[in-house]
């Protein structure tokens, strides 16, 4: 019998690899002789791009950036075997994760130091950018990594402006005279679950900038500058930079598709492609997958929601194991769940789930042994 683990990670508990190793572990207990094929998954979000370096047997480059704030810190990238492809994670330098509570500001921050692991990037002569766009800390529309990339920006008194959000409405003149040689050679793949545009109600600004510090006035501001901002950069590219998904990552990819070759893909949907999910599906007897927290959002392109489409699709039986539940039943049916395992529930605290996941992973899954018999 060949079981196929394809969960994601248990954010902020355990990465997708620990519970691959977790349910393995357990599996074996109950049955020597299954055959587990471990595939750990990521949705486009945080973790994909180390994820894929590792699949491409790659390795990590060491770098020191700037975070949201223009502080000096270290960060690193991905980068494939065969040297041609990186992989950058928005995140590792213009995060959320980088801020305390008090600091956060979009009117303040800066994708600067997304942009010197870009230089860095093409400095060592890759061919292929692949992006992961979740989880930053700005609303600057990528002004700020430009800026590292060597793209000047003044104001109509000529003032050389800092890529900030507060800075977008100010600009008047682009100059990409000492812009990065490669920028143009390079194809991006940028990865988006979103369909955002770059300004107006469902933008940057209204939908995320809130979460990253932002009052109503001050989101107010913020769109104002993206519009502003935006007529700029098509008067000097002639490229439409309001696009569905332009608003994701605060509104970088608007400027990175203005001067690069950018492919938006949804992360699931690529990493399908990517590591042949499809044919493993085919192969297994049983699949089973899982991810932190299973609720309605789990339906729009998660890797619960992409492993289930195939599952169904190839008529093999699903178990979902997650450290908790919130979906509803009707959610549930159209994922085609066969078992769906918490680990948080009567008996077990979110707390003493969170503490002790690993190891009520493989309790969990002993109480399914008949299954694997």
């Amino acid at each position: 019998m060949t079981i196929l683990i394809a969960p994601d990670k248990f954010k902020g508990t355990l990465t997708a690899l620990q519970v691959c190793t977790a349910l393995k572990d357990a599996l074996l207990s109950i049955n020597s002789s299954l055959d587990v094929v471990e595939l750990p998954l990521a949705d486009g979000g945080e973790g994909t791009c180390e994820l894929l370096t590792e699949y491409c047997h790659g390795s990590f480059v060491d770098v020191e950036v700037r975070d949201p704030l223009n502080r000096k810190i270290f960060s690193r990238y991905g980068v494939s075997s065969d040297g041609k492809i990186a992989f950058v994670e928005m995140a590792k330098a213009s995060g959320l994760q980088l801020l305390l509570q008090a600091e956060r500001n979009p009117w303040l921050t800066s994708t600067v130091g997304t942009g010197d692991m870009i230089r860095h990037a093409l400095d060592r002569g890759v061919k292929q950018i692949m992006m992961g766009i979740g989880g930053s800390a700005t609303n600057d529309a990528g002004m700020g990594m430009a800026d590292a990339l060597g793209i000047k920006f003044f104001s109509a008194g000529g003032e050389r402006l800092e890529g900030l959000g507060q800075n977008m409405w100010k600009v008047n003149t682009i100059d990409t005279t000492s812009v990065h040689p490669s920028l143009k050679e390079v194809n991006f793949t940028l990865f988006c679950d979103v369909n955002n545009p770059l300004f107006g109600p469902d933008g940057a600004a209204y939908v995320f900038a809130p979460q990253k510090g932002a009052d109503p006035n001050l989101v107010r501001m913020l769109d104002d500058g993206l519009r502003s901002y935006a007529t700029c950069l098509t008067q000097k590219t002639s490229r439409d930079v309001d696009f569905p998904g332009a608003g994701a990552g605060g509104g970088l990819p608007a400027t990175l598709k203005a001067f690069a070759s950018v492919d938006i893909r949804a992360g699931m949907e690529y990493i399908i492609d990517f590591i042949g999910l499809e044919d493993h599906v085919c192969r297994a007897d049983i699949i089973i997958t899982g991810e932190g927290k299973i609720d309605e959002q789990t339906m729009a392109g998660k890797v619960v929601k992409g492993v289930a489409g195939l599952a169904a699709k190839h008529n093999k039986p699903l178990i979902v194991i997650a450290g908790a539940s919130e979906i509803s039943e009707a959610s549930l049916r159209a994922l085609s769940v066969h078992t769906l395992i918490t680990l948080v529930r009567d008996d077990t605290t979110t707390a003493e789930a969170m503490t002790n996941a690993q190891s009520l992973i493989g309790r969990r899954i002993r109480e399914l042994q008949k299954l694997f018999k």
